[in-house]
């Protein structure tokens, strides 16, 4: 075999970032004393190339170019697509997996991704030549998940399970075994021959993914990789894979049974979709109707609780925010915020205080139900947030079945949000009764979703919010 020359480079043990020389801080995350010697090589010869017959001039992510050409040429080709039998997570690829792609998987641990991609494989095993590499658990801890506690049902003539950490083994194994659709679990856990260092690091992982990725682009296999993430719930290495993968996907944890699924690349569809699942004992299950999640449910009619219209990605969902205003125990008033941004409440209090003559002096509890959080950007729920503190203040409940959709200015005024219309239909196809907004926000084309019993209210300012409330 040919010995390979090597190519040095500095790269970032936490985020993946490539230098040119060393430096003491990563000037991408910021890191210190994490950029190390990487020595990539740069031509390989011997039984890996051989195996998956690469070829000199491979082009797009290890597919064999066709060399020069005029664009009228090109011949042009839709990527076929397949279900993974769970609708959220078709939602969040585009309309299914897209077949020959190279999607990656990531989350915090026990945020569910083997106990969604097991299921994800009884389904494919139905159609196709299906392995699944398990290289962080025994075969026996991963078959009794998937038969004895998910209880799902496999092809035992097309589904094929290994345990190896080698990536040229599972390149021989697919290529032995004509699979279709991979899944590698995980891409941290994998080891090469032709790489230094240990298992994890930034130089194992960059070869394996690309091993892998050259591997599936040559012979039409379907990738998933599944991801570990570092101490800030991010991609671990997401430079380093970023420029590899078709697709990412990260897993949300939001509360006890609630995950998010969100794509931040995705070449075969958009990244504004985000699919929800509930984790239950049985596995992971899409959520068709996500509102009813961040809802509490309740048919009794309670104080300080409100209900709007956030918009997740490209998908309209209901939430109830919570509020509880009591009299000041200590020395000064305590604002504790779940899921609420503590500057947005503070501004919220002081408009109430500076424009609608309320005295806010209490000590203030509020959450979101469900588990949700909101950024210190989102103020499509400031009228929610007032509504459930005067309807606490004032110790009466709101009017039933309504829904506070606006944000609240500096000036007192209630001013208009993006992409209002689709939020205020949300609401009426869940037959909430009295819709609140802005009154700059209104449009007569809301009236068309409108049925008996049905209102909507434009309001021009906090004192227009109170009045309504009284």
């Amino acid at each position: 075999m040919t010995k390979a020359k090597t190519k040095i480079a500095y790269l970032c043990s936490e985020c993946g970032a490539d230098f040119k020389k060393w430096q003491g801080q990563c000037s991408e995350c910021k890191s210190w004393n994490t950029i190390t010697e990487f020595r990539q090589p740069t031509a390989t010869t011997g039984a890996l190339n051989s195996a998956i017959n690469r070829n000199k001039t491979a082009g797009y992510a290890g597919v064999l170019s066709s060399g020069v050409q005029r664009i009228s040429t090109v011949q042009i080709e839709n990527a076929a697509r397949v279900s993974t039998g769970l609708s959220e997570l078709d939602r969040v690829l585009g309309g299914g997996i897209t077949l020959g792609s190279v999607v990656l998987i990531s989350g915090d641990p026990g945020s569910g991704k083997t106990t969604l991609l097991t299921k994800v494989a009884a389904v494919m095993s139905q159609s196709m030549p299906t392995l699944y590499v398990t290289a962080e658990e025994s075969l026996s801890q991963w078959a009794k998940r998937g038969v004895e506690r998910l209880k799902l049902d496999f092809n035992s003539d097309n589904f094929l399970l290994s345990d190896t950490d080698c990536v040229e083994d599972i390149v021989d194994q697919c290529i032995e075994n004509n699979i279709k659709f991979l899944i590698a679990d995980s891409i941290q856990a994998f080891e090469s021959n032709q790489a230094e260092g240990s298992a994890g690091g930034v130089t194992q992982v960059k070869n394996c993914a690309k091993i892998l990725n050259r591997l599936c682009k040559q012979h039409g296999i379907t990738l998933i990789l599944v991801g570990q993430v570092n101490k800030n719930s991010q991609m671990a290495g997401p430079q380093t894979l970023k420029h590899i993968i078709d697709t990412a996907i990260h897993i949300e944890v939001n509360d006890a049974s609630v995950r998010i699924l969100r794509a931040d690349k995705n070449r075969f569809g958009d990244t504004e979709q985000v699919g929800i699942f509930q984790m239950t004992e049985k596995g992971m299950y899409s959520v068709d109707n996500p509102s009813r999640l961040f809802l509490s449910g309740s048919d009794e009619h309670f104080e300080g609780s409100a209900i709007s219209v956030i918009k997740d990605g490209a998908r309209n969902l209901l939430i109830e925010i919570q509020a509880l205003a009591t009299e000041v125990e200590g020395e000064k008033s305590i604002r504790n915020c779940i899921g609420i941004s503590y500057s947005r409440l503070s501004l919220i209090t002081a408009v109430l205080r500076k424009h609608g003559g309320i005295p806010t002096y209490y000590d203030i509890n509020i959450s979101l139900v469900g588990g949700l959080k909101m950024s210190d950007t989102e103020t499509s729920t400031d009228m929610a947030v007032t509504a459930a503190l005067l309807s606490s203040i004032n110790s009466r409940p709101l009017p039933e079945d309504s829904v506070f959709i606006g944000e609240l200015a500096l000036t007192g005024e209630l001013r208009q949000i993006p992409q209002i219309v689709p939020r205020v239909r949300e609401a009426l196809t869940h037959g909430k009764k009295q819709i609140y907004i802005p009154a700059v926000a209104y449009h007569k084309s809301m009236e068309q979703f409108v049925k008996a019993g049905q209102s909507i209210h434009p309001l021009k300012n906090v004192r227009a919010l109170i009045e309504a409330l009284s």
